[in-house]
C-alpha cells in the first residue's frame, strides 16, 4: 500500500476533489479571500475535518506546482485501498481462518491510526471502513499506524451492512462491541471472524448492529463507564489471539 502526498490546485479541481469523496488531508487559502467558490471549498472543508491555513499570495506561490493555484491549494494523502477480496485472499495464503476489523464511521485519525496497528499486530488480515461519515487514509493516519498501513489491506466499501451480508456468504460470523452486550471472556471467538467496533461517541449503528451474529462487552471495574474506541479494539482483538492460539 503505497502512501504519496498529492497537491490539487486551482478552485474547481479542490471543489471537484472534495465532491469524489477524496480525502484532504490539508488546504491552503488566500488569506482574505471570500469569495463564493471559496466559501463553498471552505464549507466542504470543514464538513470533513480538514486542516485550514489561511495563508499569504507568497506563501501559495511557494507551494504551487502548476503557478496557478487561484487562492486554493488542498493537499491529499492519496493511498491504494485494498479491495475485501485481497483481505479474504491474505488469509488464503496464510492458511489462516480470516480476521478482519471493521470500523463503523471511526472519525478520529488518530483511533483509524491506532487501530490499524492493533489489527496488525493483533495478526487480522485487512481493516474494512466505509465511504461515507468516517475518516480515510490521511497522513495522520499513517504516522498514527506506525507503519502498519503499509502491510495492512485497508478496503473501502460504500455500504458496511453489505459488505458484511457478501462475507457471511465466505463464513464470517460478526461480533459487535456493545457495552450491553455479553461479557467478551464467556463467548467462543475462534474461526472465521469479523470485529466490529462503532464510531467513538454513537457506537455501533443499529444497521449494522442487526447484521451482527452477536454483541460482545468489555468488563468495566472503574468510575466511568468506556474506554477509547482503538483501547476497546485492542482489548477485543486481543481476545480473539488469545482464543484463536489456543485452538
Amino acid at each position: 500500500m503505497g502512501y504519496t502526498e498529492l497537491k490539487i490546485e486551482g478552485r474547481n479541481p479542490v471543489i471537484e476533489a472534495y465532491r469524489s469523496g477524496k480525502t484532504i488531508d490539508k488546504l491552503f487559502v488566500l488569506d482574505g479571500c471570500q469569495d463564493g467558490p471559496v466559501k463553498t471549498i471552505t464549507r466542504e472543508a470543514r464538513k470533513q475535518h480538514t486542516i485550514i491555513s489561511y495563508v499569504s499570495k507568497e506563501r501559495l506561490d511557494q507551494l504551487s506546482e502548476t503557478h496557478h493555484h487561484q487562492g486554493v491549494i488542498a493537499i491529499a494523502a492519496a493511498y491504494d485501498y485494498a479491495s475485501v477480496d485481497d483481505i479474504l485472499a491474505k488469509a488464503r495464503e496464510k492458511g489462516e481462518a480470516p480476521f478482519i476489523f471493521l470500523l463503523d464511521g471511526i472519525e478520529d485519525p488518530h483511533n483509524l491510526g491506532a487501530i490499524i496497528r492493533t489489527a496488525n499486530l493483533a495478526g487480522a488480515h485487512g481493516v474494512i471502513i466505509p465511504k461515507h461519515r468516517a475518516v480515510g487514509l490521511t497522513a495522520t493516519v499513517a504516522r498514527t499506524s506506525a507503519g502498519a498501513l503499509n502491510f495492512t489491506p485497508v478496503a473501502k466499501v460504500t455500504n458496511l451492512g453489505a459488505a458484511m451480508d457478501e462475507l457471511k456468504k465466505e463464513g464470517l460470523w460478526f461480533v459487535c462491541a456493545d457495552m450491553k452486550g455479553e461479557v467478551i471472556y464467556r463467548q467462543n471467538l475462534t474461526g472465521p471472524i469479523g470485529l466490529v467496533i462503532g464510531n467513538e461517541g454513537e457506537g455501533v449503528s443499529r444497521l449494522v448492529r442487526e447484521k451482527c451474529d452477536f454483541t460482545a462487552s468489555i468488563p468495566m471495574k472503574g468510575d466511568i463507564d468506556s474506554l477509547n474506541a482503538s483501547v476497546a479494539a485492542g482489548v477485543l482483538a486481543y481476545e480473539i489471539v488469545r482464543q484463536r492460539m489456543g485452538k
